[in-house]
């Protein structure tokens, strides 16, 4: 979904998704209801040690203005709950690429996560204690206004006990929510990071169960999200954790293979064809005066009509737009990058020419690291 730029901090982009646009007019009447004002007004005024004018509260558009207040502040208090997590990746000299607020609150991309379990661990606890921190400062001036000050008591109250909620449920051990990260961390201390991963992820998926659970029982929209994204990230980050190890110390030039099986750019289909049944090949390296131009496969003549095939060369359907890799970058960038670019194959330029490499070289070189162990088979 589209994202929107709103301001820079410490050189950190800081963007808005629109589900996030959508859901604030709606999050700001749920607060804004009668019953949520009721709710916390006791709350709030306990806090202040005061009593809280309830009527004044709900009185004419005062409900939209106590919602709309407090749902920005809310947000704003995640922004700041994300540069908490920013600022402790910047104190190891890590890249952060954006924070991005969204409906269900925000996400701080970092350029890469570190493995060390104590740069993990600080920079995980470091969103709850900013949020500890952004309460606490809520709290002092909940008792420094005037018990007059109604509208602006409540919403300064209910940000500080919504921070402190806040802190305490993103560190519940549900990976890769603040908790589930710290609990990775300190497996890490004992057993290996992807092992650590693995059990991390497992948690977070009962987690996301019982939320599921819950959310379906209790009918709550939010909640059944909150379950499904928990599951995706921790599913896809355990994934990503074992291909990173499996791949690890490999470069895209060890696993890309030499352009053994080509054809000319200028060949007609027929003779694609007849090479396939020849070699018993389904995917050839497109050379044309020489130089690789390109990459074709079974799948590329299967998409072509019958008039297509009688009349149309190599050079006509042929993959022309694949990424051309350094041979020295890492092999888990380079796949990576395949995934981005959303293509079938890559170009490798090393010191001894242009190789391919294909995501099945890279679910062969995968393979052979888990038969073989940790040891180099290239």
């Amino acid at each position: 979904m589209r994202n929107f730029h709103v301001t820079t901090v410490w050189g950190i982009p800081i963007r808005v998704n629109i589900s996030l646009l959508v859901f604030l007019p709606v999050l700001a009447w749920l607060i804004g209801s009668g019953s949520q004002i009721e709710l916390y007004a006791g709350l709030v005024g306990g806090l202040a040690g005061t009593t809280l004018d309830l009527a004044r509260l709900q009185a004419g558009s005062t409900p939209w203005l106590v919602g709309t207040l407090a749902a920005v502040g809310l947000f704003v208090s995640v922004t700041l709950h994300e540069l908490g997590h920013a600022w402790a990746a910047m104190r190891y000299d890590l890249e952060v690429e954006s924070i991005t607020l969204w409906i269900l609150g925000g996400l701080a991309s970092f350029k890469q996560m570190p493995r060390e379990w104590n740069r993990e661990f600080w920079i995980a606890v470091a969103g709850p204690i900013t949020s500890i921190l952004v309460g606490v400062v809520c709290y002092a001036g909940l008792l420094a206004l005037p018990a007059s000050a109604t509208v602006t008591l409540f919403v300064v109250g209910w940000l500080a006990v919504t921070n402190v909620f806040l802190a305490v449920f993103n560190m519940l051990p549900a990976f890769p929510m603040d908790g589930g990260r710290v609990l990775r961390a300190l497996l890490a201390r004992s057993r290996p990071y992807a092992s650590a991963t693995r059990i991390a992820a497992r948690i977070g998926t009962a987690f996301a169960v019982l939320f599921a659970v819950v959310g379906a029982l209790s009918f709550s929209p939010l909640l059944l999200l909150l379950a499904l994204f928990i599951y995706a990230a921790a599913t896809g980050e355990s994934r990503t954790v074992a291909l990173s190890d499996l791949l690890d110390g490999l470069t895209v030039g060890d696993v890309a293979r030499p352009a053994a099986l080509t054809i000319e750019a200028e060949a007609s289909v027929e003779d694609l064809v007849d090479r396939m049944f020849a070699d018993r090949s389904t995917e050839f390296t497109v050379t044309q005066g020489g130089e690789v131009v390109g990459v074709v496969t079974v799948a590329d003549f299967h998409a072509l009509s019958q008039a297509e095939r009688s009349s149309d060369t190599v050079a006509d359907l042929m993959e022309t737009d694949l990424p051309r890799l350094a041979a020295d970058l890492s092999a888990f960038d380079a796949l990576v990058e395949l995934d981005t670019s959303r293509a079938s194959a890559a170009l490798v330029e090393g010191p001894d020419g242009v190789h391919v490499v294909s995501r099945e070289d890279f679910s062969s070189a995968m393979e052979m690291r888990r038969l073989v162990g940790t040891g180099d088979p290239f």
